[in-house]
Order: structure tokens, then sequence, then C-alpha cells
């Protein structure tokens, strides 16, 4: 079965192209990454994975089903954050984090043991007992990866999960995207930083204007120059077509 899977997705908002018949497939056990300038589309594609929208025409899939309308065994096998983090926030780290869990399927000792063993990874320990509220911007988003990921999911998409993160977040982050692929889940990742994609995906696809223009091999030094590149080439493309249009 297909983990994560966009089939000729287009999406429109207000006449607005967000997303141009894209498809992604991503089998179990890989980790794909979506990079683009802003507004490139990355953020409504993960956002139709999600279940938030429902796009235009062509369809969407986790783990065989349409993300609207997940069965409770196959949404106990999700994991997702887009957008902000999302945590309750006059509830504690360790609070929020059995909610996350018992949200998934865990019964309440389950639960517990679960976010306890996710404080610990997540570096949260020393603010176990704090509401969300009082959190850090990088703290809010380690535990919004934790909640996302606690149940070991066997699909995930994380739309960029290291933004508000120090550099021992990033690692402990990268870490866990890795772990989570080798034990078999499907994972979609969005990220503006290209040298951490390069340390993490196994396949990049490269959106512009809601497009697909191409894939790079995650190795090498020269990703950035490579990914600018194939932007330039993009525009350059279409600036000549609407030239030809006009003509």
């Amino acid at each position: 079965m297909i983990g994560l899977h966009i089939d000729d997705v287009s999406h429109s908002f207000a006449g607005r192209v967000a997303l141009d018949h894209l498809t992604v497939v991503i089998p179990p056990g890989q980790v794909t990454a979506l990079i683009g300038l802003n507004g490139a589309g990355k953020t409504t594609a993960m956002r139709t994975l999600a279940g938030r929208l429902h796009p235009t025409a062509g369809q969407v899939r986790v783990l065989g089903h349409d993300p609207a309308r997940l069965p409770p065994r196959i949404a106990s096998r999700f994991g997702h954050l887009v957008d902000a983090p999302l945590v309750y926030p006059e509830l504690t780290v360790a609070e929020n984090l059995g909610c996350a869990a018992r949200l998934h399927g865990a019964v309440k000792r389950d639960a517990a043991l679960m976010a306890s063993a996710t404080v610990e990874a997540m570096g949260l320990a020393s603010w176990r007992h704090r509401p969300a509220r009082s959190l850090s911007m990088g703290n809010r988003q380690r535990l919004g990866i934790g909640s996302a990921t606690l149940h070991r999911p066997s699909a995930l998409i994380l739309d960029e999960p290291t933004s508000a993160l120090d550099p021992k977040g990033v690692v402990l982050v990268r870490e866990l995207i890795r772990n989570l692929s080798a034990e078999g889940a499907a994972v979609l990742v969005s990220s503006h930083h290209l040298d951490e994609v390069a340390r993490i995906a196994d396949e990049i696809v490269v959106l512009h204007d809601g497009r697909e223009i191409g894939r790079l091999e995650p190795g090498g030094t020269d990703l950035e120059q490579r990914f600018f590149a194939m932007v330039l080439d993009a525009d350059v493309r279409a600036t000549d077509a609407r030239g030809r249009r006009r003509s």
C-alpha cells in the first residue's frame, strides 16, 4: 500500500492557482521533501493530505484512504503537523502529550507512558509541568512534533518542522524522522532549509507556482545552486510562453 499519495491534484483560491496537476507518491520507508519559494504550494499540498482542504481536482490518499474520512484504525496510524503546532495552551506539556496519545487510540495507562517517553525524547523534561502557553516558540514546536509522532505513525506529514528550532532541536527532529522512516513510515516534509533537507530526504520535489518543476538528488554540495537554477529556468520558460500567447 502507498503511504501517502497526491494524485494529479489541482487547487485554486479565488482564481489564483495554488496547485497545478501535482503528483507525489511516497511509499513506506521513504522520506520525501517538498521545497520551493514562499507561495510555491507546499503548505496547500500538505493541507490536502491532512484533510483540511478538498482539492479542486485530483485526489489524495493517506494509507489508501481519503484523509477527510479516515476510519479510526487508519487515523491512529497517521501523524501530521501543518501550519502552527496543534497544542492546548492551558494544558501542561505532559497533559498535551497524554491527550495526543489518547486521540491516537492509546488507553489511559499507555498514554501516560507514551507522554513521559516523549517528554524525554523531545528534550522537554524541564518543562514537563509547564502550561504550553508559557513555552518558547522552539519548545512549542518540539511539543507539536512530539504530539504528531509519539504513536510512531505509519504515515507522517510535517510542514517546516525545524523552522523555529535551535541546532540541538534540528538534530533531534532529523533523527526522529530518519528513525520513523527506518520503521517503515512514509514521511513528507516541507522546508526552506535545503541543507537540512539533504540530510533527511530520499527524494526532493521542487515546487514553483503550484507546479512540480523537477526533482533533485539529495546528495552533493551544490543543492542550493541547483534549486535556484531550476526556479530561474521555470520562470524564463513561463515568461516565454506568455510572450508567445500574446503574439
